[in-house]
């Protein structure tokens, strides 16, 4: 049986052996599993691919916000990245919550390293979590400025919302013209850091409808058609979407294809969202394996 990389097989008796590509999501802990890891595992196996997670950053945080945060050392973060790499080959990566400056060179350092097990830039997914929906700061200024000159020239994509990518690019993004400006900006500052290739989507969760706006590395752009869901199971939709596109790339798709299967896989997961807790609760990200959907 013929490999594809990033792919692993397992086998159970009498039946052939099934391969599913491995993914590596870089990201911080949501202990109510709406955010982070947890709900970018639970993405991975609901798009049939088997997920990894290096730990950045602890939370004290429900569905009513984010209490505090702990960023795990960038030492143990460098180690656990590098066990993993020495084990399997990751057919994609998602780097999430970062927590920390150190943690930005870290994983930068990891990616600019590269090697057989790493997948080559295309295949690499920044959601840059600057700021909880709650508005708790998760990444300081120097942290933010390593994301900017180093970090970026690592991946093939990132997926700002309007505040993130203001915070990026230095000023306030406040209509559809300057998310244009702002997304050829980042892609400049990308191209300055040495990295031509890079593809932006900025997610417009806060509009109605709620349009996100692709630029592709050779310049060409998408407005993606949203569909507003009255739900108050809203958190971690930024995470869920920058896995379900690392997903949609892992499976060969093409640039706008990937972007918009990622948002339809979001806007079903907020459809069929069932209630947890008292504030935003979680999407239902496995509505895939719910009968009936």
């Amino acid at each position: 049986m013929s490999k594809t990389p990033g792919s692993h097989p397992t086998h159970i008796e009498g039946m052939p052996p099934v391969e599913r590509q491995v993914a590596l999501t870089i990201a911080g802990f949501d202990p109510g599993s709406g955010a982070g890891i947890t709900a970018d595992l639970k993405v991975f196996a609901a798009n049939n691919m088997y997920g990894m997670a290096a730990i950045t950053s602890l939370t004290v945080q429900s569905t009513q916000g984010v209490r505090r945060s702990e960023p795990v050392g960038a030492g143990l973060l460098r180690e656990t990245l590098d066990c993993l790499a020495d084990d399997v080959h990751f057919a994609g990566i998602k780097v999430g919550m970062l927590g920390s400056a150190e943690n930005v060179e870290a994983v930068s350092s990891f990616l600019e390293a590269g090697g057989p097990s790493l997948p080559g830039r295309s295949r690499v997914v920044l959601d840059p979590v600057l700021r909880s929906s709650s508005g708790r700061e998760l990444l300081e200024k120097a942290g933010i400025i390593f994301l900017q000159n180093r970090l970026i020239s690592q991946v093939g994509w990132v997926t700002p919302n309007w505040e993130e990518l203001s915070a990026l690019i230095g000023r306030r993004i406040d209509s559809r013209e300057a998310v244009l400006a702002g997304a050829r900006e980042l892609q400049a500052m990308a191209a300055a850091a040495g990295n031509p290739e890079l593809n932006v989507v900025v997610t417009g969760g806060q509009l109605v409808p709620p349009d996100d706006y692709l630029l592709t590395a050779n310049g060409a752009e998408y407005w993606l058609p949203g569909e507003h869901v009255a739900t108050s199971a809203t958190h971690g939709t930024g995470c869920a979407f920058s896995t379900a596109l690392l997903c949609g790339l892992m499976e060969g798709f093409p640039a706008y294809d990937a972007a918009a299967d990622a948002k339809a896989y979001v806007a079903m997961a907020l459809k069929t969202a069932y209630p947890i807790g008292r504030g935003k609760g979680p999407m239902h990200h496995l509505f895939r394996f719910t009968k009936g959907i």
